[in-house]
Protein backbone atom coordinates (compact mmCIF):
# COMPACT_ATOMS: atom_id res chain seq x y z
CA UNK A 1 0.00 0.00 0.00
CA UNK A 2 1.41 2.98 -1.06
CA UNK A 3 1.91 5.75 1.65
CA UNK A 4 0.51 9.08 1.08
CA UNK A 5 1.00 12.93 1.99
CA UNK A 6 -1.12 15.75 0.84
CA UNK A 7 -2.99 13.47 -1.74
CA UNK A 8 -0.12 12.82 -3.50
CA UNK A 9 1.97 9.31 -3.28
CA UNK A 10 5.47 8.84 -1.35
CA UNK A 11 7.14 7.59 -4.60
CA UNK A 12 5.88 10.79 -6.79
CA UNK A 13 8.08 12.85 -3.70
CA UNK A 14 10.91 10.67 -3.51
CA UNK A 15 10.58 10.91 -7.98
CA UNK A 16 10.47 14.50 -8.40
CA UNK A 17 13.34 14.79 -5.36
CA UNK A 18 15.62 12.53 -7.36
CA UNK A 19 14.61 14.51 -10.74
CA UNK A 20 15.48 17.69 -8.44
CA UNK A 21 18.70 16.52 -7.47
CA UNK A 22 19.84 15.70 -11.24
CA UNK A 23 18.53 18.72 -12.14
CA UNK A 24 20.81 20.76 -9.64
CA UNK A 25 23.69 19.05 -10.60
CA UNK A 26 23.13 19.99 -14.18
CA UNK A 27 21.79 23.57 -13.26
CA UNK A 28 25.38 24.44 -11.50
CA UNK A 29 27.57 23.42 -14.09
CA UNK A 30 25.43 24.51 -17.26
CA UNK A 31 21.91 25.80 -16.63
CA UNK A 32 18.90 24.14 -18.09
CA UNK A 33 17.67 22.09 -14.92
CA UNK A 34 14.35 23.46 -15.79
CA UNK A 35 14.54 20.58 -18.58
CA UNK A 36 14.44 17.66 -16.26
CA UNK A 37 11.67 19.43 -13.25
CA UNK A 38 9.41 21.04 -15.32
CA UNK A 39 8.02 17.89 -17.45
CA UNK A 40 8.27 15.88 -14.29
CA UNK A 41 5.69 18.07 -12.27
CA UNK A 42 3.82 18.04 -15.22
CA UNK A 43 3.84 14.08 -15.28
CA UNK A 44 2.69 14.43 -11.72
CA UNK A 45 -0.57 15.97 -12.19
CA UNK A 46 0.16 19.85 -11.83
CA UNK A 47 -1.35 22.46 -13.74
CA UNK A 48 0.96 24.26 -16.32
CA UNK A 49 0.68 27.20 -14.14
CA UNK A 50 1.20 25.38 -10.65
CA UNK A 51 4.33 23.57 -12.21
CA UNK A 52 5.81 26.86 -13.51
CA UNK A 53 5.40 28.18 -10.02
CA UNK A 54 6.18 25.26 -8.08
CA UNK A 55 9.67 25.28 -10.47
CA UNK A 56 10.24 28.52 -9.43
CA UNK A 57 10.45 27.75 -5.98
CA UNK A 58 12.52 24.62 -5.97
CA UNK A 59 15.28 26.09 -8.47
CA UNK A 60 15.48 29.29 -5.43
CA UNK A 61 17.65 26.20 -3.65
CA UNK A 62 19.36 25.32 -6.27
CA UNK A 63 20.73 28.42 -7.77
CA UNK A 64 21.01 29.35 -3.84
CA UNK A 65 23.36 26.65 -3.37
CA UNK A 66 25.67 26.50 -6.64
CA UNK A 67 26.09 30.83 -5.12
CA UNK A 68 26.48 30.30 -1.65
CA UNK A 69 29.12 27.47 -2.38
CA UNK A 70 31.02 29.97 -5.17
CA UNK A 71 30.87 32.68 -2.73
CA UNK A 72 32.52 30.50 0.10
CA UNK A 73 35.07 29.48 -1.91
CA UNK A 74 36.37 33.06 -3.25
CA UNK A 75 35.15 32.71 -6.73
CA UNK A 76 32.35 35.50 -6.13
CA UNK A 77 32.68 38.66 -4.56
CA UNK A 78 29.65 39.55 -3.51
CA UNK A 79 30.30 43.24 -2.61
CA UNK A 80 30.95 44.35 -6.07
CA UNK A 81 27.72 42.58 -7.33
CA UNK A 82 25.26 44.76 -5.35
CA UNK A 83 24.25 47.05 -8.53
CA UNK A 84 23.81 43.73 -11.20
CA UNK A 85 21.90 41.90 -8.52
CA UNK A 86 19.53 45.10 -8.11
CA UNK A 87 18.93 45.65 -11.83
CA UNK A 88 18.43 41.74 -12.00
CA UNK A 89 16.15 41.43 -9.51
CA UNK A 90 13.88 44.51 -10.87
CA UNK A 91 14.04 43.08 -14.52
CA UNK A 92 13.02 39.75 -13.63
CA UNK A 93 10.26 41.19 -11.36
CA UNK A 94 8.81 43.09 -14.03
CA UNK A 95 9.43 40.57 -16.37
CA UNK A 96 7.36 37.65 -14.04
CA UNK A 97 4.78 40.72 -13.50
CA UNK A 98 4.10 41.00 -17.49
CA UNK A 99 4.14 37.24 -18.08
CA UNK A 100 -0.09 37.33 -18.20
CA UNK A 101 -0.01 40.30 -20.19
CA UNK A 102 2.33 39.47 -23.01
CA UNK A 103 2.53 37.23 -25.68
CA UNK A 104 5.59 35.41 -25.38
CA UNK A 105 5.37 32.64 -28.29
CA UNK A 106 6.87 35.05 -30.84
CA UNK A 107 9.96 35.26 -28.38
CA UNK A 108 9.71 31.88 -27.57
CA UNK A 109 10.28 31.41 -31.45
CA UNK A 110 13.65 32.99 -31.25
CA UNK A 111 15.15 31.69 -28.09
CA UNK A 112 16.01 28.13 -30.09
CA UNK A 113 17.90 30.33 -32.59
CA UNK A 114 19.67 31.93 -30.41
CA UNK A 115 20.60 29.26 -27.69
CA UNK A 116 22.54 27.31 -31.18
CA UNK A 117 24.47 30.47 -31.36
CA UNK A 118 24.97 30.18 -27.99
CA UNK A 119 26.39 26.74 -28.22
CA UNK A 120 28.63 27.61 -31.30
CA UNK A 121 30.10 30.17 -29.65
CA UNK A 122 31.29 28.15 -26.61
CA UNK A 123 31.95 25.25 -29.02
CA UNK A 124 34.68 27.88 -30.43
CA UNK A 125 34.97 29.72 -26.84
CA UNK A 126 39.17 29.29 -27.00
CA UNK A 127 39.24 31.29 -29.91
CA UNK A 128 36.16 33.88 -30.00
CA UNK A 129 35.80 35.24 -26.16
CA UNK A 130 39.38 36.29 -26.13
CA UNK A 131 38.73 38.16 -29.38
CA UNK A 132 35.60 39.61 -28.61
CA UNK A 133 36.75 40.64 -25.37
CA UNK A 134 39.57 42.33 -26.60
CA UNK A 135 37.33 44.57 -28.75
CA UNK A 136 33.91 44.82 -26.61
CA UNK A 137 33.90 45.14 -23.07
CA UNK A 138 31.41 47.03 -20.66
CA UNK A 139 31.53 48.51 -16.92
CA UNK A 140 30.35 47.04 -14.06
CA UNK A 141 27.70 49.46 -14.27
CA UNK A 142 26.80 49.41 -17.89
CA UNK A 143 26.85 45.22 -17.35
CA UNK A 144 24.16 45.65 -14.78
CA UNK A 145 21.86 47.94 -16.44
CA UNK A 146 22.23 46.85 -19.93
CA UNK A 147 22.63 42.59 -19.31
CA UNK A 148 21.45 42.47 -15.92
CA UNK A 149 18.00 44.16 -16.51
CA UNK A 150 17.57 42.56 -19.97
CA UNK A 151 18.41 39.07 -19.37
CA UNK A 152 16.55 39.36 -15.73
CA UNK A 153 13.61 40.63 -17.18
CA UNK A 154 13.91 37.18 -19.79
CA UNK A 155 14.13 35.03 -16.88
CA UNK A 156 10.89 36.47 -15.32
CA UNK A 157 9.06 36.25 -18.67
CA UNK A 158 10.43 32.94 -19.81
CA UNK A 159 13.01 31.65 -19.09
CA UNK A 160 14.87 28.89 -20.78
CA UNK A 161 18.22 29.33 -21.59
CA UNK A 162 19.03 32.19 -18.51
CA UNK A 163 22.04 30.75 -17.46
CA UNK A 164 23.71 29.62 -20.99
CA UNK A 165 22.68 33.83 -21.84
CA UNK A 166 24.26 35.41 -18.23
CA UNK A 167 27.43 33.16 -19.16
CA UNK A 168 28.03 34.31 -22.57
CA UNK A 169 27.64 37.76 -21.38
CA UNK A 170 30.18 37.50 -18.89
CA UNK A 171 32.57 35.69 -21.19
CA UNK A 172 31.96 38.69 -23.98
CA UNK A 173 32.02 41.42 -22.44
CA UNK A 174 33.15 41.28 -18.88
CA UNK A 175 36.55 38.88 -20.10
CA UNK A 176 36.11 36.61 -17.20
CA UNK A 177 37.22 33.08 -17.20
CA UNK A 178 34.72 30.15 -17.93
CA UNK A 179 34.89 29.36 -14.39
CA UNK A 180 34.43 32.61 -12.78
CA UNK A 181 31.58 32.79 -15.65
CA UNK A 182 29.93 31.05 -13.86
CA UNK A 183 30.42 31.35 -10.63
CA UNK A 184 28.72 35.12 -11.41
CA UNK A 185 25.88 33.42 -12.91
CA UNK A 186 24.60 31.66 -10.78
CA UNK A 187 24.45 35.08 -8.20
CA UNK A 188 22.37 36.74 -11.28
CA UNK A 189 20.73 33.97 -11.43
CA UNK A 190 19.68 33.14 -8.28
CA UNK A 191 18.34 36.93 -7.88
CA UNK A 192 16.25 36.63 -10.94
CA UNK A 193 14.78 33.48 -9.31
CA UNK A 194 14.18 34.71 -6.33
CA UNK A 195 12.63 38.24 -7.45
CA UNK A 196 10.19 35.61 -9.71
CA UNK A 197 9.14 33.80 -6.75
CA UNK A 198 8.60 36.63 -4.69
CA UNK A 199 5.89 37.68 -7.09
CA UNK A 200 4.11 34.08 -7.60
CA UNK A 201 4.06 34.03 -3.66
CA UNK A 202 0.71 36.22 -4.63
CA UNK A 203 -0.48 33.62 -6.81
CA UNK A 204 -1.74 31.18 -5.44
CA UNK A 205 -0.09 28.18 -7.60
CA UNK A 206 3.05 27.14 -5.63
CA UNK A 207 2.66 23.40 -4.45
CA UNK A 208 4.89 23.73 -1.26
CA UNK A 209 4.49 20.48 0.25
CA UNK A 210 6.36 19.16 -3.62
CA UNK A 211 8.20 22.89 -3.65
CA UNK A 212 10.45 22.24 -0.79
CA UNK A 213 10.86 18.51 -1.09
CA UNK A 214 12.51 19.43 -4.31
CA UNK A 215 14.32 22.11 -2.92
CA UNK A 216 16.17 19.86 -0.84
CA UNK A 217 16.99 18.10 -4.00
CA UNK A 218 18.07 20.55 -5.75
CA UNK A 219 20.60 21.98 -3.12
CA UNK A 220 22.11 19.36 -2.55
CA UNK A 221 22.61 18.73 -6.42
CA UNK A 222 23.66 22.21 -6.23
CA UNK A 223 26.31 21.39 -3.94
CA UNK A 224 27.81 18.54 -6.00
CA UNK A 225 27.96 20.72 -9.49
CA UNK A 226 29.36 23.65 -8.11
CA UNK A 227 32.19 21.57 -7.06
CA UNK A 228 33.13 19.78 -10.01
CA UNK A 229 32.43 23.36 -11.83
CA UNK A 230 35.48 24.46 -9.46
CA UNK A 231 37.32 21.19 -9.39
CA UNK A 232 37.00 20.24 -13.33
CA UNK A 233 36.89 23.52 -15.19
CA UNK A 234 36.55 24.47 -18.62
CA UNK A 235 37.00 20.41 -19.20
CA UNK A 236 33.15 20.27 -17.98
CA UNK A 237 31.22 23.40 -18.22
CA UNK A 238 31.94 23.94 -22.30
CA UNK A 239 30.75 20.82 -23.29
CA UNK A 240 27.44 20.30 -20.75
CA UNK A 241 26.33 24.44 -22.11
CA UNK A 242 26.37 22.86 -25.48
CA UNK A 243 24.47 20.11 -25.01
CA UNK A 244 21.97 21.73 -22.73
CA UNK A 245 21.82 24.75 -25.11
CA UNK A 246 21.01 22.38 -28.02
CA UNK A 247 19.01 20.54 -25.56
CA UNK A 248 16.80 22.97 -24.49
CA UNK A 249 16.58 24.45 -27.96
CA UNK A 250 15.08 20.91 -29.47
CA UNK A 251 13.02 21.05 -26.61
CA UNK A 252 11.73 24.59 -27.49
CA UNK A 253 11.26 23.79 -31.44
CA UNK A 254 9.10 20.43 -30.46
CA UNK A 255 7.01 22.31 -28.25
CA UNK A 256 6.07 25.19 -30.92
Amino acid sequence: MDLVFFDISLWVFLMLFAAAFLAGVIDAIAGGGGLITVPVLLAAGLSPAEALATNKLQGCAGTLSASYHFVRKGQVDLASMWFPIVMTAMGAMFGTFLVSYLDSSLLLKAVPIILIAVAIFFFFLPKVQPYIARRVSLTHGQFAVIIGTSIGFYDGLIGPGTGAFFSTAYLCFMGLTVVSATAHTKVLNATSNVASLAVFLFSGHIIWALGIAMGIGQWAGAQIGSRLVITKGAALIRPMVIVMCLAISVKLLLDN
